[in-house]
């Protein structure tokens, strides 16, 4: 259908230029128009709402924690946005662990005020992990649940079928952040498996056979035509 990916605007450029649901940076918008393409916007308002936040923060004299996976295109524009209202860049930083916080400990220990925001597909254990880490050591703390009422929903419905399930088979691609997530969630309740499409069951045959009660989950963004097809494909192997 002529459309393609860009990872760079092209000068004196024609056409539409889609920014897709993970949003972008300021600096990136004004490229793709300076380069003379039609800008659409298409950034998740899920995902707008938590730039917003941010941004707020780091205007407001904020240390900026944003919780999510550093390398996500996601978190990389929420980054990039909160910077650009910050004083000092180095007042906005990615954790994805616990861990992560603990090392930067005496500089969110020196900083006056701390907010937090969480990429959209995140988990409220998480969140609730760093609340109760920073809450000892902050001297005020603002925490910010931006965490996506689907993802959670999807999760929290997840979680009901895994305590019924011998066996949960996770559906979505590997790359999505909200799949992984669903995929570790449930790994805590029940045996998981995550898979990308019904060719892969094939690998786990012996524990599907073991299994009684098989549930069935799925990414936000994975076709219906998958889900179906893997679930009639463990309704003839089981």
């Amino acid at each position: 259908m002529g459309i393609e990916t860009i990872f760079q605007p092209k000068e004196n450029a024609q056409g539409i230029c889609i920014i897709r649901s993970h949003g972008e940076s300021k600096d990136v918008f004004e490229q793709v128009e300076k380069c003379g393409y039609e800008l659409v916007d298409l950034t998740c308002f899920d995902v707008k709402k938590v730039q917003s936040k941010a941004m707020e923060m780091a205007k407001d004299g904020f240390f900026v924690i944003i919780l999510g996976k550093k390398e996500h295109p996601e978190v990389k524009a929420i980054c990039a946005n909160a910077k650009k209202e910050a004083k000092d860049s180095d007042y906005v930083y990615v954790a994805s662990t616990i861990e992560a916080l603990k090392e930067i400990e005496p500089k969110i220990k020196s900083a006056k005020k701390v907010g937090v925001v969480l990429q959209t597909t995140q988990t409220k254990e998480y969140l609730m992990e760093v609340v109760e880490y920073l809450s000892t050591i902050c001297k005020i703390l603002k925490i910010e649940n931006t965490i996506c009422p689907s993802t959670s929903l999807r999760q929290n419905e997840a979680k009901k079928l895994a305590l019924e399930s011998d066996l949960m088979v996770v559906v979505g691609s590997k790359k999505s952040a909200n799949t992984t997530h669903l995929a570790e969630i449930l790994e805590k309740i029940t045996k998981t498996i995550h898979i990308e499409h019904q060719d892969e069951l094939d690998l786990y045959k012996d524990i599907i056979k073991k299994s009684i009660n098989i549930g069935v989950t799925a990414g936000a963004s994975t076709p219906d035509s998958i889900i179906n097809e893997v679930i009639k494909k463990l309704e003839n192997t089981n």
